[in-house]
């Protein structure tokens, strides 16, 4: 392993990286277990320059989050709301309309969508969302609405998963977020999440999204009740998703944040900096199929997303410019990171900055 010192206790998984060999459920246990962050940074941080080299990702985006209201209620969520609750709220076409026209001009090349399940809202309304952000900014492409929100839609309209995504397609979507996959684990769903979708469900409109031609990213929310086997069992069936389509086009932990959720009474006390490294690099070294991992950096801070850049990350995520899920849950990070302050970040880790759109298209690369 060149001069690294690979510790006895991690020699025959270095050993498989080192030989390109798949990582088996065991492995991914034994790594979560680990204390040894720097072996498992270091096999990550192989696995990454043999995918990416020196570059890292970033996007010009902006997240519009159109309602709070929503059904589910999940504890895990500070955001969502009842109707009449102080605090809700749903925007108008127009508003969102309006949202979308302040990034003309601004190099956006990603707008991003998630919202609630507002029983208030038809079909027509998420169409037409969509039709009205694509005149507005035509050559921006629109990744929007979690597989909770597209099952939702598909359940209350009584059509199919498949007739649904094609008629978010048609309308102009280009991309699902991977939002609303937190933990499969049924035990875990249970407590954090009991009205959302199942994780097989989940997994089931990332599929059929993916046999239409619609790229997805995928996430997993840990730092709560789970346990270190479910973590590997998610990163898994993930894996065995992306196996069959290779649809997938990036992984995104999410460090749970407690604060003004249904869980705040558990005494969670949020993610460690050395969880939030582990979590990133091992699903680097389980996620083999996986071409880019992402470090969120409003969920975990910008100073450690900079630091994942040497633990299996390639991607920073983007600009955001407003964002209120993991604000309204705690976190503590502007909403809003400029581009050239990306572009710094990445060039003090020692990677080439690379500006790409939602399907990790080159938009521009700035050469050491």
């Amino acid at each position: 392993m060149n001069n690294f010192n690979v510790s006895e206790e991690l020699k025959d998984i270095a050993e498989k990286v080192q030989a390109g060999e798949r990582l088996s459920f065991e492995d991914g246990v034994r790594l979560f277990k680990s204390n040894d962050l720097l072996t498992i940074g270091y096999l990550a941080d192989l696995v990454r320059r043999r995918k990416n080299g020196d570059r890292a990702f970033f996007v010009v985006n902006r997240h519009i989050n159109h309602t709070n209201i929503c059904i589910n209620r999940c504890p895990l969520c500070a955001f969502g709301k009842d109707p009449g609750d102080r605090g809700a709220y749903t925007m108008t076409l127009d508003e969102i309309e309006s949202r979308a026209k302040e990034c003309q001009g601004q190099g956006v090349s990603e707008i991003h969508i998630v919202g609630g399940l507002n029983e208030a809202l038809d079909l027509e309304y998420y169409l037409e969302m969509i039709r009205r952000t694509r005149r507005a900014l035509p050559g921006v492409l629109i990744q929007a609405f979690t597989a909770v929100e597209v099952d939702y839609l598909a359940r209350s309209n009584g059509i199919s998963l498949k007739r649904t995504l094609e008629l978010l397609k048609e309308a102009g979507l280009d991309s699902l977020p991977g939002g609303g996959a937190e933990i499969f684990a049924p035990r875990v769903r249970e407590r954090i999440c009991p009205r959302k979708i199942s994780g097989e469900r989940w997994l089931e409109v990332h599929e059929t999204a993916h046999n239409l031609g619609i790229r997805t990213n995928a996430t997993m929310l840990y730092g709560h009740i789970e346990t270190v086997e479910e973590r590997v069992e998610h990163l898994i069936r993930l894996r065995e998703l992306q196996d069959r389509t290779g649809g997938f086009l990036a992984f995104i932990p999410l460090a749970f944040h407690p604060k003004n959720t249904g869980l705040e009474s558990l005494e969670l006390t949020g993610t460690t900096g050395y969880e939030d490294l582990k979590v990133l690099a091992v699903s680097r070294l389980i996620l083999d199929n996986f071409d880019h991992i992402k470090a969120f950096w409003i969920m975990i801070g910008p100073k450690l997303a900079q630091v994942a850049l040497s633990f299996g990350v390639d991607d920073l995520d983007g600009t955001v410019v407003e964002e209120k899920i993991a604000h309204d849950a705690g976190a503590e990070t502007e909403q809003h990171m400029p581009r050239e302050k990306l572009i710094k970040m990445i060039r003090a880790a020692g990677r080439i900055p690379v500006e790409r759109d939602t399907l990790y298209n080159v938009l521009w690369e700035g050469l050491q």
